[in-house]
């Protein structure tokens, strides 16, 4: 089980990488065979399951990014994982103690300023 989770973290790793660095990162697969042979698909829409089943995969990940966040979902047999990331606007506002804020009447309402 460990080897499942432990490339789903390095796949997952890599992409929120390649993110941050600026780097455009479309929907991609990776097939891990059996004896450790990888495959990668680009914009595949099979289920992973039956992907993997097709191509004699022991574990697949399929991982992409959508508005700032990662994504990675995981499948081997019965087992299943999911990682995805904050937005990184998110996390700025998460990271300086800021709650969502919702508008009213069309006035945004903003926290009172942090004093020293």
């Amino acid at each position: 089980m460990k080897p499942f989770f432990d490339d789903a973290y390095a796949i997952f790793e890599a992409a929120e990488a390649a993110c941050r660095s600026g780097q455009c990162l479309s929907d991609t697969t990776v097939l891990i065979g059996p004896d450790g042979a990888i495959q990668m698909l680009a914009g595949s829409d099979w289920p992973l399951e039956r992907l993997a089943a097709e191509r004699g995969a022991e574990r697949a990940y399929r991982v992409g990014e959508t508005g700032g966040r990662v994504r990675l979902d995981a499948r081997s047999g019965s087992r299943t994982c999911r990682l995805e990331s904050q937005s990184s606007s998110r996390m700025a506002r998460e990271l300086l103690g800021f709650s969502p804020i919702q508008p009213h009447a069309g006035i945004l309402l903003l926290p009172p300023a942090m004093s020293d």
